[in-house]
């Protein structure tokens, strides 16, 4: 029987979740381990400055008062460490979309980049709106999404990070990942005791969105999947900065030979 890991950053009560897990059951043996509380924004964070606690709720539902990262972590190799390997992860489904650059915030993301670094492939679920959250339509295709990558594999160290548009879905999209038009914005206010404090948010910029991309296949009402990988070297750029050796820095490599070989 195929085991299935799932997680997410919303949190183990969140509805999302429930909705893949319950469709999940259909092709494996689901085991959820979650955060205890919302762990949205976490990105790709380890909690390393304190000790982690792990509550068993059942023999397949477990928390962890950390973040994503932290539950695939501890899941793969702590609390089912003695258990057959997992053939999937998946974390999701998030409440709202994580396309384009949001991904590099995402805790959702987060969690299936950490099992492919553990060997383990992953796919990150995005439901695409703010509000009237249904995850019927996105854990339907949750399923199909994950039975295809399970029947037909993926590349070694390959995550899928998958938004859902709301509504009535056209068909699905392989995308690269887009660029967000937005610019931060930081509201201050105060306290009861007139201490500020803050709140980040952002503005959206109207622009043009390149076909192709994740951002565009949302917009015409197509799911789109994203490949990803946890290696971020620009490969493209490689060849331009070869220019930047040692003797760009002032570095004699013949120099310095020499003198080792006279101080040996």
């Amino acid at each position: 029987m195929v085991r299935i890991l799932l997680t997410n950053d919303d949190g183990i009560h969140s509805e999302g979740l429930a909705a893949l897990e319950h469709t999940l059951c259909e092709i494996g043996d689901v085991y959820t381990v979650a955060p205890a509380s919302e762990m949205s924004g976490a990105s790709h964070s380890l909690t390393l400055s304190r000790p982690l606690r792990i509550r068993r709720i059942d023999e397949r539902h477990y928390t962890v008062d950390g973040t994503p990262t932290d539950c695939v972590t501890l899941a793969v190799n702590q609390i089912f460490k003695d258990a057959p390997r997992f053939d999937v992860c998946v974390s999701g489904i998030n409440y709202g979309a994580n396309l384009g650059d949001d991904a590099s915030y995402s805790g959702t993301v987060a969690g299936a980049l950490e099992a492919t670094i553990l060997g383990v492939p992953g796919i990150a679920f995005s439901l695409v709106t703010r509000q009237d959250f249904d995850f019927t339509e996105a854990a339907r295709f949750a399923v199909s999404i994950v039975g295809r990558a399970l029947e037909h594999g993926l590349p070694e160290g390959t995550l899928l990070n998958v938004n859902v548009p709301p509504g009535r879905v056209r068909g699905v999209r392989v995308t690269r990942q887009g660029v967000k038009n937005a610019r931060p914005v930081i509201t201050e206010h105060a306290d009861p005791r007139g201490k500020a404090y803050y709140w980040i948010g952002e503005q959206i910029i109207e622009g043009s969105i390149l076909e192709g991309t994740d951002y565009h296949a949302v917009g015409q009402g197509f799911v789109s999947i994203t490949p990803m990988r946890s290696d971020k070297t620009n490969h493209d750029v490689l060849a331009e900065l070869h220019s930047w050796n040692d003797s760009a820095f002032g570095f004699d490599e013949a120099a310095d030979d020499a003198l080792v070989e006279q101080i040996s």
